[in-house]
C-alpha cells in the first residue's frame, strides 16, 4: 500500500488532511496527525495539480460545506479480497446513516467475522470518502476511528444536521 507517487495537503475544519496518489488515482487520504498515516518519503513529490488529488480536495471541501453526500473519485484499491468487500460495504452505507460492525460483517457474508470486519475497517485508507465513521458499536456507541472519536462525532453530526463544518478561527 506504500506505492505512492505523489501527495498534497489541504486544511479542513477537522485538521490538515494529506491526499496520496499513484499515477491515476487516489491511493489514500489521512488526517495529517493520524497515527497510521504514511510518512512522506524522498520518493514522493508534492503535486497539487494531480487530477485525482485536485478532485479529492474539491469533493472534500464540498462535503465539509454540506454540499456533497457521495464521492465520485478514482481510488487505487489495494487490499485483500475481504478488505475490498468490507470497504465496498462501508461505501454503501448512506450519508447520515450508521451501521454496527455486526451488520457490516453480515453484509460481506461473514456474520461471525465482526472482528475481522473491524480490522478491515481500520485499514481503510480513504477516511471520509469510504465513510468508516458511519460504523459504530452494536449498542450505537462510537468506537474505533483512526482519526479520533471527536472527529467521528463531528462527521456524524455534520451528516445528521447537514450544517457545514467551518474552519476554526
Amino acid at each position: 500500500m506504500k506505492n505512492f507517487r505523489c501527495y498534497d495537503r489541504m486544511t479542513s475544519p477537522l485538521g490538515d488532511i494529506t491526499l496520496y496518489a499513484d499515477d491515476a488515482a487516489l491511493a489514500a487520504i489521512y488526517f495529517a496527525d493520524e497515527g497510521g498515516a504514511p510518512a512522506i518519503d524522498a520518493g514522493m513529490r508534492r503535486e497539487p495539480l494531480h487530477p485525482a488529488i485536485q478532485a479529492g480536495k474539491a469533493q472534500l471541501i464540498e462535503y465539509f460545506a454540506g454540499a456533497r453526500r457521495t464521492f465520485e473519485l478514482p481510488l487505487a484499491v489495494r487490499g485483500t479480497p475481504f478488505q475490498r468487500a468490507v470497504w465496498n460495504a462501508i461505501a454503501a452505507v448512506p450519508y447520515g446513516a450508521t451501521i454496527a460492525y455486526r451488520e457490516l460483517a453480515t453484509r460481506v457474508a461473514a456474520p461471525t467475522a465482526m472482528r475481522a470486519a473491524g480490522a478491515a475497517t481500520g485499514r481503510n485508507p480513504w477516511m471520509i470518502v469510504v465513510p468508516c465513521h458511519r460504523i459504530v458499536g452494536s449498542d450505537g456507541t462510537l468506537t474505533g476511528y483512526a482519526g479520533g472519536l471527536e472527529r467521528k462525532r463531528a462527521l456524524l453530526a455534520l451528516e445528521a444536521s447537514n450544517v457545514p463544518l467551518v474552519l476554526a478561527a
